[in-house]
C-alpha cells in the first residue's frame, strides 16, 4: 500500500490513517535500559508498539526525531507553560521508510531519556542495550531485579536476586 502525501497533515490524522490501513508489526527487538539518575532502580524494558512499528516501516507518517527533541528542549526551560511549536509535529516533512533496526534506533532517541543514550559510549557501564525478546529472562518472576551486565564485551540482562 502506498502512503498518501502527508505533508502539512496533522500527526493524529496520519496515525489514524495508519491504524485503519496498515497491519501492525510486532518486532522481536526490545530496548533494555537503566537510568543513570536512578541507579538503584531495576532495568526498564521498552517494547515497540506494533502500530508504531508499522508506521515506521511504511514511511511518510512519522516526523523526524529531532522534532521531539526540540519539543523536549522547550519543556525543559524553566519558564515553560505550554507548547507553542507543536506545529513542528504536523508541518515537518515525514521521514521515509525505515528498516526495523533504524526504527528501533529512532525509538531509542524518541522515547528513552537523552541522558541514557546520548553519551553512552563514554559511560563506565552500559546504560542500554538493544536485544531480542528471546534474550530476556523467560518469566517476570524476578522483574524488579533485572540489571544490565557485560560479559566479554557482550551486553546482556541478568537477574540479580
Amino acid at each position: 500500500m502506498r502512503t498518501p502525501d502527508f505533508n502539512n497533515v496533522h500527526l493524529f490524522d496520519r496515525l489514524c490513517w495508519a491504524k485503519e490501513n496498515l497491519e501492525g508489526y510486532q518486532s522481536e527487538y526490545r530496548v533494555v535500559w537503566e537510568d543513570p539518575d536512578a541507579p538503584d532502580e531495576c532495568a526498564k524494558v521498552t517494547i515497540p508498539d506494533p502500530n508504531w512499528m508499522a508506521c515506521a516501516l511504511q514511511g511518510g507518517i512519522l516526523p523526524p526525531v529531532w522534532v521531539y527533541h526540540e519539543l523536549a528542549d522547550d519543556e525543559a526551560k524553566p519558564d515553560f507553560k505550554k507548547h507553542t511549536r507543536g506545529y513542528l509535529l504536523h508541518q515537518t516533512e515525514p521521514v521515509g521508510p525505515m528498516t526495523e533496526e533504524q526504527a528501533i534506533e529512532y525509538l531509542v532517541m524518541k522515547d528513552i531519556p537523552r541522558r541514557v543514550w546520548q553519551d553512552h559510549d563514554m559511560a563506565n557501564k552500559p546504560r542500554f542495550c538493544i536485544t531480542t525478546k528471546e534474550c530476556l529472562p523467560k518469566t517476570r518472576e524476578w522483574r524488579n531485579a533485572w540489571r544490565l551486565d557485560i560479559n566479554n564485551g557482550e551486553e546482556y540482562i541478568k537477574e540479580v536476586a
